[in-house]
């Protein structure tokens, strides 16, 4: 374990354990948080985690984490880092099992005021269209060769299948199509696991919410983002299901095999590799950008069940129900320019946060930087920002993901109540439909960090803007 007095403070939400710490670091890691969030990460391994990230070859600047920093495999949830394309490393470990874990946010035309009493019965329907749950198939069962288009080219898959528009895809990072993917790289007993889980949410902290929005920050913003005070907005938070898993749990045993014949000195195995040039790691990249369009095609679908339900009850036009904002990817290895140079950054349980200008981003979000999106716990605010400049100068453009465990899922199954737990929702306003009381359980308020004082760190470091704050209203869990 690594002690609070191994810290620099470099300001009030911004730490550092200097690269003299271990002799085996190559540069310095930086964790966003404040005192008391350090102090109570400090319990666990994700620390450790982060300074095993800084050894890794090709590490560019720091191994960074972001406030909602807790354990993970490999690398914490909440770790960043930049590996320089030409002479660094890729690791499974630091883009995870669930690739393209993602949320998106739909905005309606309407306020909760305007659908009123009808909120319980699109919830309910929302559950009836949207197939949830551990190993849960859907209405869209492909064969290999249409399987194998969607890995290739995602979204666009989607579009031609009428799940999607153009303006899904402008409103979607890489535009749901993650250039080379290769679908060759993804083996058999992954696509098997895929096969028939397109537009399905799974189990664990995957959900799909209604909101209303209570705070706007940012006039500016938020009028070109489409949000008004008292709007519905929905969350749809899944990523790449059984596919993906079976993809990092498939490259994380070949690099173990491979890592030694590169002469990578690992302090954790969780961080096997290749060097990203390498025959190993040019494979996984074509693998884990496949699986990352599988999850995009994937939350696409869960769009279009979530349009349909919402168009049922309301009566009105499906296509025109909800407008996709944007979609956010956490766990990605994604190539990258940054100040000339070419970089393969790793977020894993972290979320790109690019500010103003940025060549990549819609036109309609270069003058604000992109919609980022943060969610709450269950029963708990989320927030749309915005990326910001400093965010590219200090953190690779990235920012956290959500609140962050404070809590393992065990642990929040011996020590909370199931019936307070419903009372509290229900005091609070949120109509729950969940698929066990497990998974409820698991993913209570109280096993989660404080998202408001997430949202502190973020803005006052200015890693993104507040834009507007979400409030829960109903909530669909696996």
């Amino acid at each position: 374990m690594v002690s609070f007095e191994k810290f620099n403070k470099i300001s009030d939400y911004l730490w550092e354990v200097p690269r003299t710490f271990r002799k085996a670091m190559r540069v310095p890691a930086r964790v966003y948080a404040s005192e008391k969030m350090l102090t109570h990460v400090l319990d666990e391994r994700a620390i450790e985690q982060l300074i095993n990230i800084a050894s890794l070859p090709g590490i560019e600047k720091y191994a960074l984490a972001m406030p909602d920093i807790h354990q993970g495999y490999g690398f914490p949830i909440g770790g960043v880092a930049a590996l320089r394309a030409d002479e660094g490393v890729i690791s499974p470990g630091g883009v995870g099992y669930d690739i393209n874990c993602g949320v998106r946010l739909l905005a309606s035309e309407v306020t909760l005021e305007d659908v009123g009493s009808k909120i319980e019965q699109i919830v309910s329907q929302m559950q009836r269209d949207v197939p949830s749950g551990v190993g849960r198939g859907g209405s869209v069962v492909l064969k290999e060769p249409e399987l194998d288009k969607v890995l290739n080219t995602g979204v666009k898959w989607a579009i031609s299948q009428g799940y999607a528009t153009e303006a899904d895809a402008e409103a979607t990072e890489e535009r749901g199509s993650m250039p080379g993917a290769d679908a060759a790289r993804v083996s058999e007993r992954a696509k098997k696991r895929g096969a028939d889980q397109l537009g399905t949410l799974g189990a664990g902290n995957h959900f799909v919410e209604i909101q209303e929005v209570v705070d706007i920050y940012d006039d500016r913003i938020a009028e070109t983002f489409g949000i008004f005070p008292g709007q519905v907005t929905i969350l749809i938070h899944t990523g790449s299901r059984g596919l993906g898993h079976q993809v990092c749990t498939d490259y994380v045993k070949l690099m173990n095999k491979v890592v030694h014949q590169y002469q990578i000195a690992l302090p954790d195995r969780e961080l096997s590799c290749a060097p990203f040039k390498s025959p190993e790691g040019q494979r996984y990249f074509g693998a884990m950008a496949a699986a990352a369009n599988f999850a995009w095609t994937n939350r696409q679908i869960l769009t279009d069940h979530v349009r349909g339900s919402w168009a049922q009850v309301l009566e009105s036009g499906k296509q025109n129900a909800m407008r996709l904002v944007y979609d956010v990817a956490h766990n990605m290895a994604k190539k990258e320019k940054h100040d000339g140079k070419e970089y393969i950054v790793h977020r894993k349980g972290a979320t790109r946060s690019f500010g103003p200008d940025h060549p990549v981003l819609p036109d309609k979000y270069k003058s604000t930087g992109q919609p980022v999106i943060i969610p709450g716990s269950m029963g708990t605010h989320s927030y749309l920002l915005a990326g910001t400049k400093e965010s590219m100068q200090s953190t690779w453009g990235s920012t956290c993901h959500g609140a962050g465990r404070r809590m393992s899922r065990s642990q929040a199954k011996r020590s909370l109540d199931y019936n307070k737990l419903l009372e509290e929702l229900d005091k609070y306003g949120v109509v729950v439909r969940a698929g066990s009381a497990k998974g409820l359980l698991e993913e209570a308020p109280a096993a989660y960090k404080d998202i408001d004082e997430v949202i502190k760190v973020v803005s006052e470091t200015k890693i993104a803007a507040k834009v507007a704050r979400m409030k829960p209203v109903g909530i669909i869990k696996g």
